[in-house]
């Protein structure tokens, strides 16, 4: 695998976790730094730049030789925070391995269970709960500690930098234009590593093999120019309801939840129903049972393997928002002048995302139904991603992990979700080879109340990344 010792670099890692990171880690999770798209006024609030320099402060605490510690921040852009690491191995050079993370949150929403909340760090037992801890503000420290892990057990890792932003949550919006910028300070980037993800079980190391794409818009519907008595209008006048309905059954089929247009579908890989195959035969009932449905209530297919291919290859819409209804409570017998609805799309890792957002303008927009007045607005889109073959190099170096730090083999699976650095990278540095993994687990609550991290599948993780650090330096 390496020249490093497994036992020996487990022990540096789990010594860093217990000592170093879990303090430091509390500190985090205690700092709101919402993601700038649920706080607009980020930059008056202070939130993210505090987490900034708390992470800076602890990386500074470091003292890892020839290291440097620089915050960029571009007029009007969020922060990121860089951690710059030179090369083990002097003149050689093996380009850069890309460290990634993100230090921005989701809101933290109600409905915690009693003596936990969004901004109070609570351990118990091998679980460490807040809004952060595992999605993902961990990575930084997980990332470092595996450079340290490395340097202090003999190894070796190329030049290595760490880069942690504060817009994950939002999309990463101001992303393209840190990559631009730190483009020569980059240099040749030949291995990333993404600690924003995860997988179905805490047993073994999952590797993210392909990310969906995205595309949402908010679709307003308006037929009156003030809301009238229902009992005169309807049957007159076009409920705004309806005519939305109507546009949306053009993109989505009802009864299946299958996807109508054309441009928002791909041909799924074979490679990639097989390893969807592998994955529900390593870990059975994970998918199925990695939602709380409510009582009763079924899942859209018996198969899992369909389940996942539905999850990370298919398209989907989902209504996530909404406006221009009142409250059951305080709705009145009234015609309403317009329906608002908030509409998300994930898009298969290889779609066109700005066709597929176009083919979605033409559907809502076109021939509509009483000529009502449509408007579409907030339209954004990103690609998704599908992992290069492994490395020769890189699979071995994952086999040797599996058994000596796992004692399992490893599985790749498509994520539903969307991580738009992974995008903007796999096209940016196409020849790079990816390990796209983390602490996720199907229960840690990402974006919802309870979140909480896994602290042994933590530095287990981080332990299999210094090994693949000193795998790549070597290759």
């Amino acid at each position: 695998m390496s020249a490093v010792d497994a036992a020996a670099v487990t022990s540096t890692v789990n010594r860093t976790w217990q000592d170093d990171i879990l303090p430091s880690l509390s500190g985090l999770i205690e700092i709101p730094a919402l993601s700038p798209g649920f706080d607009p006024d980020w930059e008056r609030t202070g939130a993210l730049a505090r987490a900034i320099e708390h992470v800076k402060s602890w990386l500074a605490e470091r003292e890892i030789p020839g290291a440097e510690i620089d915050v960029v921040q571009l007029p009007g852009r969020s922060p990121v925070l860089l951690l710059d690491v030179p090369s083990t191995r002097g003149g050689v050079d093996n380009g850069t391995v890309l460290l990634y993370g993100h230090l921005d949150k989701q809101p933290p929403l109600g409905g915690w269970a009693d003596g936990l909340g969004p901004w109070q760090p609570v351990q118990r037992g091998d679980r460490l709960y807040g809004r952060g801890a595992v999605d993902d503000g961990y990575a930084g420290y997980a990332a470092t500690a595996a450079i340290e892990a490395v340097r202090e057990n003999g190894g070796e890792h190329a030049r290595a930098i760490v880069l942690l932003e504060t817009g994950e949550e939002s999309g990463s919006p101001d992303l393209p234009a840190y990559l631009e910028h730190l483009e020569r300070r980059l240099g040749d980037v030949t291995f990333v590593v993404c600690l924003d993800s995860g997988g179905n079980d805490y047993e073994r190391l999952w590797l993210t093999t392909s990310l969906r794409g995205l595309a949402q818009v908010c679709v307003t519907v308006t037929v009156l120019e003030t809301a009238q008595h229902s009992g005169m209008a309807s049957g007159a006048v076009p409920s705004s309801f309806r005519v939305l309905r109507t546009l949306l059954d053009r993109i989505e089929d009802a009864d299946t939840g299958s996807i109508l247009l054309p441009e928002l579908s791909v041909s799924i890989p074979e490679n990639r129903c097989r390893e969807a195959e592998e994955t529900v035969a390593s870990a059975p009932g994970s998918v199925r049972d990695s939602f709380p449905l409510a009582p009763g209530v079924r899942p859209m297919s018996d198969d899992e393997v369909e389940l996942l291919l539905n999850t990370s290859w298919r398209p989907t819409m989902s209504v996530i928002g909404a406006d221009g209804m009142p409250t059951p409570e305080n709705a009145g017998n009234v015609l309403r002048t317009s329906t608002t609805l908030a509409l998300s799309f994930r898009l298969p890792p290889t779609a066109d995302a700005a066709e597929a957002v176009a083919a979605i303008e033409r559907a809502l927009t076109t021939d509509v139904p009483y000529n009502a007045k449509v408007e579409l607005t907030d339209m954004e889109h990103a690609n998704g991603w599908n992992a290069p073959d492994l490395a020769p190099w890189l699979k071995r170096g994952l086999n040797a992990v599996s058994k000596d730090i796992f004692d399992a083999p490893w599985r790749g699976a498509g994520l539903g979700g969307s991580i738009p650095f992974m995008g903007l990278l796999g096209e940016k540095y196409p020849d790079a080879q990816f390990l796209v993994t983390g602490a996720l687990g199907p229960d840690s609550n990402a974006h919802v109340p309870d979140e909480w991290l896994h602290i042994p599948h933590a530095q287990r993780v981080t332990a299999a990344v210094a090994h693949l650090l000193d795998a790549h330096a070597r290759a």
